[in-house]
């Protein structure tokens, strides 16, 4: 009768740990939640986006309309001066996923220095549309411009030249550094998704004239 007792036993911790893997092997199926996107619109008053607050704002909005507000969402943007902020500190560790659950960069580091996805076919607003709309099936590249602010390692750019729109407060004077969502420079691949060149001006129209729209990025931190 014991030896009944234990073989019941023995069996009872199986069945709940097999159980228990079934449910894990389960919840490793599913795709991960999104953490990265680019900004379906902008704010749309050139290079003022209220600073970082109106942008990481944007960017929670954003995300609570396609039911991922419940996640930390803050805009990947630089700031210069004394109290110069970099962008690469304001996305938490990683790894990010987009829309469609395919992950872009695992960590800061691979994000910067690494070949992650971001490109013109993953790189997708909150929505999960494509970046790059297409003209008779071919994508076109005419609007691919994103504010960040940032160096290529995603640190701030050097003080002196305004490269932050005022540290994203003005929509007159100054200029932005803006990255390639698509990491393409006219036909040529490769060029830097978050470092290619400087607008002329903080205007919306400064902003269009040169490939934007006032978009940005939105990392989930947590």
């Amino acid at each position: 009768m014991q030896k009944n007792k234990v073989l019941l036993a023995v069996s009872a911790v199986v069945g709940v740990a097999l159980s228990t893997f079934t449910i894990v092997a389960q919840d490793d199926d599913e795709p991960p939640e999104m953490g990265v996107f680019i900004t379906s619109v902008g704010i749309g008053d050139g290079g003022n986006l209220g600073g970082l607050e109106g942008a990481d704002a944007h960017c929670q909005q954003l995300a609570s309309n396609v039911g991922m507000g419940h996640r930390t969402w803050r805009a990947y943007l630089s700031t210069q001066g004394p109290n110069g902020v970099d962008a690469r500190d304001r996305i938490g560790d990683g790894p990010w996923a987009n829309a469609n659950g395919l992950i872009m960069a695992t960590s800061v580091a691979n994000l910067h220095y690494d070949n992650s996805n971001f490109n013109w076919t993953h790189m997708l607003d909150e929505n999960g549309n494509q970046i790059a709309s297409r003209i008779d099936g071919d994508p076109d590249f005419t609007e691919h411009d994103v504010l960040t602010g940032s160096q290529i390692d995603g640190t701030a750019m050097p003080s002196g030249t305004d490269q932050t729109c005022s540290n994203w407060t003005s929509n007159d004077e100054g200029s932005a550094r803006v990255g390639h969502a698509d990491r393409y420079s006219f036909t040529t691949p490769g060029s830097p998704w978050n470092s290619s060149h400087g607008t002329p001006g903080c205007t919306q129209a400064d902003l269009v004239q040169v490939g934007g729209a006032g978009l940005f990025y939105c990392f989930a931190t947590d």
